[in-house]
């Protein structure tokens, strides 16, 4: 395994420097800043690219925050930290006890025991039981089997479809939307108090994760049954401008059912259902339900729809250069809902590592019926 370290160095420059010998006589790789950049503050585009090609990630928690890129407002640890939860890569998180933890580091803690439900977690006061705590990890890690495994259902889970709601039709009727949802599976659902403040902390959560900008103006709807917040996509800088996929809104229903919306690709010609770029979508839809930390059930169904308009066409997204010509597939027969019929649960481990094992399946399944 590539186990990435991430923390200040200062106040941790010996258990940095131990866990470097530790994790390569365990017959593993340590990445850390110190083997890639000479600077006293790394830099921290090659801090994420290193940490993009990590199988798991190390964090450790001293009494410093460190070095705030002005890019984020935020030191490498805390823009590590969200990377890696929005990757949904496995961390191991450990705080050292005996130490003053400085404001920044204080509030930097807490949003990590916030957000990181799930997440394996443990303290340590001197280098020697770190390194103790380290090595049964690494070969608990080392041996575990692939946490993504599925098993059929005995009877189809009960979905709501946003392309079934009015209200939902007619915010972006003009758009194909591309609808992820997440149900836990025995999952009693939740009472009136906790969607209320899983409600009120969605907004929060979205913005933690680095979903949207923290510039976006987010919108809150609420109802008897569910929870939502609105995110306004983005216009081109001219009319026909290629334009990715974006997300456009999160909705937490009482039934514990998590939506994702978001817009299709499109250019000049319209929405663009592409083979390529839509597993690839779908496993970032994944990834960010997980990356909320709402869903932790240990069983959940997932499930993809697309509303369908009139022009949209099975073609490549060139994210460059607006096509000449396309084939619409919706003139000349009736406009319906694309959807994935779920026949059986997964792991959480979906939300996560196994997105882009999951992500193909449900994208394969949309493309076949739209060529229908």
């Amino acid at each position: 395994m590539k186990i990435f370290i991430s923390s200040a160095r200062k106040g941790l420059e010996e258990e940095r420097d131990a866990l470097d010998g530790l994790i390569r006589a365990l017959g593993h790789t340590p990445v850390r800043f110190e083997d890639f950049s000479a600077q006293s503050t790394p830099s921290r585009e090659a801090c994420l690219r290193a940490l993009a090609s990590a199988d798991v990630c190390f964090f450790l928690l001293g009494p410093f925050y460190g070095h705030v890129f002005p890019e984020t407002g935020q030191s490498a640890t805390h823009d590590e930290w969200v990377a890696a939860q929005a990757a949904g890569m496995p961390r191991a998180v450990y705080r050292k006890q005996g130490v003053t933890f400085e404001p920044a580091q204080h509030a930097f803690t807490q949003s990590v025991e916030a957000y990181a439900t799930g997440v394996f977690r443990d303290s340590f006061h001197t280098t020697a039981e770190l390194m103790t705590k380290v090595v049964q990890k690494v070969q608990e890690l080392a041996s575990a089997e692939s946490p993504l495994a599925f098993a059929k259902l005995a009877q189809p889970p009960t979905l709501h479809w946003d392309s079934d709601d009015t209200a939902s039709q007619n915010v972006r009727n003009h758009e194909s939307l591309l609808e992820l949802h997440v149900l836990p599976l025995d999952f009693v659902g939740y009472s009136a108090r906790e969607l209320e403040q899983l409600g009120a902390s969605l907004m929060d959560r979205i913005r933690a994760t680095r979903l949207v900008g923290s510039d976006v103006a987010l919108s809150s709807t609420r109802s008897d049954g569910y929870v939502a917040v609105g995110i306004p996509a983005g216009r081109p800088p001219a009319w026909g401008t290629p334009q990715p996929g974006e997300l456009v809104e999160v909705r937490l229903y009482k039934t514990g059912q998590l939506s994702m919306r978001a817009t299709l690709p499109r250019d000049g010609l319209g929405p663009i259902l592409d083979p390529d770029a839509l597993p690839q979508q779908v496993a970032g839809l994944l990834r960010s339900a997980g990356a909320l930390g709402i869903v932790q059930a240990d069983r959940i169904v997932v499930a993809a729809g697309v509303s369908t308009e009139a022009l949209m066409s099975i073609d490549t997204f060139n994210p460059r250069q607006s096509r000449q010509s396309a084939h619409p597939m919706g003139f000349g027969r009736a406009r319906r809902p694309l959807r994935t019929e779920p026949d059986e649960s997964v792991t959480l481990a979906a939300l996560g590592a196994g997105a882009a094992e999951v992500a193909p399946h449900l994208a394969q399944a949309l493309i076949s019926q739209a060529g229908r």
